[in-house]
């Protein structure tokens, strides 16, 4: 078992990172919330239908042997569901279930879930509890720590949301088994992200490593999930709010949201968006001189090493209007995290609209190779 802290105020929480731990849920939750009137009350579990019928039975009979009282709710599974539409339909069947300021919601999915039910627990009788039990590798190694909250907009993605910190985040690599192949992948892109923005080690390990074969190893699948969320742990501890360090959490993921929003969230898994992000971005940094073409080389080969990505044949022009109402987009000026070496990034504001488009007519040529 590991268990990270996740430094933010007024009230810090664990990540929890074990395999079976989704067995013992129930019980650690009891702990938790021994000392509140959450400890007796309802618990409503957020998912979608592919987790349901694969895990809740494990996760409601480990929380009915603890005294609660669960009840499954679904959601629609997909990215063009994380919209406030579906906050809202969540919110009406929590109050005609009778769900009231004490009780606790359980986001039980991917990324998509952790953010929809982290909005839904953040607006819901104005903030109730929530605990992250993420299900993919990209929602265990990233989306379920820090907080984050969104929901979608047509003109860009996480434009609307809060910053909701979980009570708890459990994550039980166990899971994982029944992630088909191609989400497995994607998730690891995330992790390749941490390494380069700030543990070299994980990113050597993930450079050098077969992802079928890491699948099948628990252990080393263990220590790399527990490395990418001691990283993102530390800056979120640093930086909650996204005013300073926590900004480069978000290496890759300026030009990644927009092709996700320009195919309509039908093309790219995120992490595939993220993967194709990131290297646009580190083309960026050897046009800018900030970082020289070995490491840039690394960076690039770490990430279509791990598989095939989706091909990116989108209007370049269209991805550049997007850029322009992402959420890094400050004063008018687009910020850019940029690589630097492996394990230290920067963020700029200097990037010509050249370079972006230059950058992604580099990527449909790679992508089509």
């Amino acid at each position: 078992m590991t268990r990270l802290t996740v430094s933010v105020q007024p009230r810090p929480y664990e990540a929890v990172i074990e395999s079976g731990i989704l067995t013992k849920a129930g019980n650690f939750l009891r702990e938790l919330l021994a000392d509140s009137s959450l400890a007796s009350h309802q618990m409503f579990v957020v998912t979608v239908p592919r987790v349901r019928r694969r895990w809740a039975k494990v996760l409601i009979q480990s929380l009915t042997t603890a005294g609660f009282e669960p009840r499954l709710i679904d959601m629609p599974d997909g990215e063009r569901y994380k919209r406030l539409a579906t906050v809202e339909k969540l919110a009406e069947k929590l109050a005609q279930s009778g769900a009231d300021r004490s009780s606790v919601i359980l986001a039980f999915g991917g990324g998509v879930v952790g953010d929809v039910a982290g909005l839904l627990a953040s607006l819901y009788m104005r903030g109730v509890n929530v605990v992250q039990i993420p299900t993919t590798v990209l929602a265990q190694v990233d989306a379920s720590i820090g907080g984050k909250t969104g929901v979608n907009l047509r003109t860009g993605k996480n434009l609307l949301g809060t910053f909701h910190q979980p009570r708890a985040v459990l994550i039980d690599p166990v899971v994982l088994t029944t992630l088909p192949e191609r989400e497995f992948r994607a998730g690891l892109y995330e992790s390749i992200k941490c390494g380069v923005i700030g543990n070299p080690a994980l990113f050597d390990f993930l450079a050098n490593t077969d992802p079928k074969k890491l699948r099948r190893n628990p252990a080393k699948l263990e220590w790399v999930i527990a490395e990418s969320v001691k990283l993102k742990a530390e800056v979120v501890s640093s930086d909650e709010r996204e005013s300073g360090l926590r900004r480069i959490l978000n290496f890759g993921h300026t030009i990644g949201h927009a092709l996700e929003a320009e195919t309509a969230y039908r093309q790219f898994l995120h992490g595939e968006a993220v993967a194709w992000g990131m290297i646009a971005a580190t083309d960026i940094s050897v046009a800018t001189d900030r970082i020289d073409q070995e490491a840039a080389s690394r960076v690039r080969d770490a990430v279509l090493r791990l598989g095939p990505l989706p091909s990116v044949s989108v209007n370049r022009r269209s991805i550049l209007n997007l850029l322009q109402t992402d959420k890094k987009t400050r004063n008018g000026k687009l910020h850019f995290v940029l690589p630097r070496e492996i394990g230290r990034v920067e963020i700029a504001s200097d990037v010509p609209d050249k370079l972006v488009l230059e950058a992604m007519d580099e990527l449909k040529r790679v992508s089509k190779a």
